[in-house]
């Protein structure tokens, strides 16, 4: 979801607000925004866009945005809670040992007053680097499941996972999952069924049918469904909702969304 306002040419302080009033210890929150938030902080300051090498300006950029970042979500939430920013690559969740450490880190957080903020670490990452440690994982790996983090959907999707969340909200610019996007009365409002095994399936069928995203450069619908389908697995409940609506209200019923899950009620 952007966190910028609907030009794209400032962050929009009333989106921090509205998301920091659900930010609680026992929440954890994957955002994105450095890159873009850094170019636009950049540009405020020197009147110009970075120019050169497409990896260095988006990593130059993440190292800038990613202070302004926090700092915004710092000042929206309560003084009483503890804000932490968690740094994530792909790496660290092909890594065992990592796993663990990020997800104790994750659970500490509760006990601790805490809320973690979690952002994909772009101010380290190149992208051909990027896909030749992938190949490289993939080839070591044959035949078994390798984290991308190719965008901040999987990120969240890998969290859940990893802490056995029992819900998932994915934030985007629709109400929800649609049969077809240019449609909006064909929301698709719960896919379900009576084990996980029943509700992949019918994530399956419906995956088939989605083409096209919300916005240029978003993987889309068919992308968002792959990712949630190993937190069917674990029993996760997900929710993939617009990030206009408030959170309390979509969790609740009240606000629409699409809701995906076992032995969900249809109505």
């Amino acid at each position: 979801m952007a966190l910028l306002n609907d030009e794209r040419t400032q962050i929009d302080f009333d989106k921090f607000s509205k998301i920091a009033r659900h930010l609680k210890p026992g929440v954890i929150w994957v955002s994105s925004g450095a890159v873009e938030i850094g170019r636009l902080d950049y540009i405020s300051r020197t009147g110009y866009e970075l120019g050169g090498n497409m990896d260095e300006i988006k990593t130059d950029y993440a190292a800038q945005g990613q202070a302004i970042l926090m700092q915004t979500y710092r000042n929206c939430i309560p003084h009483q809670i503890s804000v932490r920013q968690v740094l994530v690559e792909h790496q660290h969740f092909n890594n065992p040992a990592k796993r663990r450490q990020i997800k104790e880190l994750l659970l500490r957080c509760v006990k601790q007053n805490a809320v973690p903020i979690v952002n994909y670490n772009d101010a380290v990452s190149f992208e051909e680097s990027r896909k030749m440690e992938i190949a490289a994982l993939k080839q070591k790996n044959t035949g078994g499941f390798v984290s991308e983090l190719v965008d901040n959907d999987e990120t969240a999707s890998q969290i859940a996972q990893l802490v056995e969340a029992k819900n998932l909200l994915i934030l985007t610019n629709l109400d929800g999952i649609y049969k077809d996007i240019n449609d909006p009365k064909s929301l698709i409002s719960v896919i379900t069924g009576n084990t996980p095994a029943e509700v992949i399936a019918n994530i399956d069928k419906l995956k088939a049918g989605c083409v096209g995203a919300s916005r240029a450069g978003a993987y889309g619908a068919g992308a968002k469904l792959e990712h949630i389908k190993p937190c069917i697995q674990k029993g996760v409940r997900v929710y993939i909702a617009s990030a206009k609506n408030d959170i309390k209200e979509i969790l609740n019923g009240t606000s629409p969304c699409t809701r995906i899950g076992v032995g969900l009620n249809l109505s």
